[in-house]
């Protein structure tokens, strides 16, 4: 009898051990995709610097443009302009939420163009994280994890999941 315990027992812990996800979610950096469209995306980006400079020494710097007037949101950074919000589009605020979203995670990608590590989102929406992986630790995840939802990915500004797997 106290074999068969035993036993369970081990198949019990392995069965953990498949579940448990091989992305250490104490550090995923919490995002907001509402809060990055709603100017926030500079605050966000200043807020993950530290993480960034472990893989590139001198992060490009993020300049917003506000203009209440029109009403108008963009950021530079890179000798680029990101176009996050301009009332004239006629865009609903998701589009918004997703423009920000692929404006950061492409200029911190493109800073790690030479680093193997890339910057991934995690969910979306009010639920967007973003966390500093390697390709091995994506491959991992997306075998362990069984929701393609769940799995990281590099977000882009293409409708209508806008990078995210379904």
């Amino acid at each position: 009898m106290k074999r068969v315990v035993s036993i369970l027992g081990l198949l019990l812990l392995l069965q953990v051990k498949a579940m448990a996800s091989p992305l250490n979610y104490d550090e995923m950096i919490l995002l907001d995709a509402e809060d990055l469209a709603e100017t926030g995306l500079k605050e966000a980006y200043d807020a993950l610097l530290p993480q960034l400079r472990r893989y590139t020494p001198n992060p490009v710097s993020i300049v917003e443009h506000i203009d209440s007037d029109r009403p108008r949101y963009a950021i530079s950074a890179g000798g680029s302009e990101y176009v996050i919000y301009e009332e004239l589009t006629h865009e609903t605020e998701a589009d918004s939420w997703a423009r920000a979203t692929w404006a950061l995670f492409t200029i911190v990608n493109k800073q790690l163009l030479n680093s193997g590590i890339r910057f991934y989102a995690i969910n979306g929406g009010n639920d967007l994280g973003g966390m500093f992986l390697t390709e091995k630790q994506v491959k991992d995840a997306v075998r362990s994890l069984p929701r393609k939802t769940d799995w990281p990915y590099i977000p882009t500004d293409q409708r209508p999941w806008y990078g995210q797997q379904h």
